[in-house]
């Protein structure tokens, strides 16, 4: 039975509501294909993961509905689908994360599509990683981070934290250590979200 979960969260490419900093350079049409790109290049990864190890893999989506996301995602019998929900990013992690090990998952982890650097084999390390630590974190150069790893649920992990700031790594990782929890990292990676990201985009 798989009990490794990977869990992306993404939004649906639509004009006007995804990659909403990226509109005064990009354009509506022009962040919603980014986003598009991202999402796609993102699965591709999983895939390839998925071809390394036993592993579920979950899109969790905001914007569109199921049927727009399996009809341009596919249909796998190793990827599922689940709207992100209500609540800050933080709220929808939890819930994530919660109903992840509420299926049985033994070690779960959340990316985005933000970061292009981000490869399977990172990933594949981060699975890794989470068999002698409780906590795996990517961090990014923005001071957040790309990529977290858990093996059972911690959802003090995502309580007040002001995110898409500069101290959610930090603020992490200081709730991580107050909870006595080992932790471990993974290379330094950058997003892309806002305008001077751009420069770092490579697909």
């Amino acid at each position: 039975m798989n009990n490794q979960q990977l869990i992306i969260f993404t939004r649906y490419p639509e004009p006007g509501t995804t990659k909403t900093r990226l509109i005064p350079v990009l354009g509506a049409k022009g962040a919603a294909n980014l986003q598009f790109q991202m999402t796609e290049t993102t699965i591709t990864k999983a895939k390839k993961l998925s071809n390394m190890m036993s592993l579920l893999v979950e899109v969790r989506f905001a914007g569109g509905n199921l049927q727009l996301m399996k009809n341009w995602l596919g249909v796998e019998p190793d990827l599922k689908y689940q709207e992100q929900g209500t609540g800050d990013l933080g709220e929808r992690m939890t819930r994530a994360f919660e109903s992840a090990f509420n299926h049985g998952m033994k070690s779960v982890i959340i990316i985005g599509t933000d970061c292009p650097g981000l490869t399977a084999d990172i990933m594949l390390e981060a699975f890794a990683k989470l068999t002698e630590s409780d906590v795996i974190i990517g961090p990014a150069t923005d001071g957040g981070y790309y990529l977290i790893a858990i093996k059972k649920n911690i959802p003090e992990l995502f309580q007040g934290i002001y995110w898409g700031t500069s101290e959610v790594l930090s603020k992490t990782v200081a709730i991580a250590q107050n909870l006595n929890l080992a932790i471990d990292y993974l290379p330094e990676l950058s997003d892309i979200d806002r305008p001077e990201d751009l420069e770092k985009l490579q697909f």
